[in-house]
C-alpha cells in the first residue's frame, strides 16, 4: 500500500441469512455518484490537483466487485498497483494519475459530484 493510493476495508457490521451490513464514516456531503462499470472497462485516467475540496483526496468506494487501480504520482513519476476487493474506500491522493480497471463488473460510489470534478481533471502530457 501507498501513500499516494489507500486502499480501506469497509467495517463489515453485521451478517445474516439476507447478506451482510457494512459501515464507513465520511465527511462529505451534498451530490454524490454511482457507477455501473462492466468488466474490463477502464474508468479516470487522470489526476486532480485538488483545487476541489472533494477531489483532495479523492474518495470512491467499491461496493461490489473488484478493482486493479493503476497509477502515477506526477510529480515523481512513482507508480504503482492496488486492488480493491468490495467492499472498500479508495483514496487517492492529488497529483495522481490513475485509472480503475473493472476486473469484474462494479458498482462504485464516488464521494463528489461531476461538478467537484470541472476545473479539477487533468490528463498525462501525450
Amino acid at each position: 500500500m501507498s501513500d499516494q493510493v489507500t486502499i480501506i476495508p469497509i467495517q463489515k457490521i453485521g451478517e445474516d441469512q439476507r447478506g451482510s451490513t457494512h459501515i464507513f464514516d465520511t465527511d462529505r456531503t451534498g451530490e454524490f455518484i454511482i457507477a455501473y462499470r462492466n468488466k474490463g472497462s477502464l474508468s479516470g485516467r487522470h489526476y486532480h490537483k485538488g483545487r476541489s475540496a472533494n477531489k483532495n483526496p479523492e474518495k470512491i468506494i467499491i461496493m461490489q466487485g473488484v478493482a486493479t487501480i493503476n497509477w502515477i504520482d506526477t510529480r515523481t513519476g512513482e507508480k504503482g498497483v492496488e486492488k480493491a476487493i468490495a467492499p472498500a474506500m479508495v483514496q487517492i491522493q492529488p497529483f495522481v494519475w490513475h485509472e480503475v480497471v473493472a476486473e469484474e463488473d462494479m458498482v462504485v460510489f464516488e464521494l463528489n459530484a461531476l461538478a467537484d470534478g470541472q476545473g479539477d481533471t487533468f490528463q498525462l502530457e501525450q
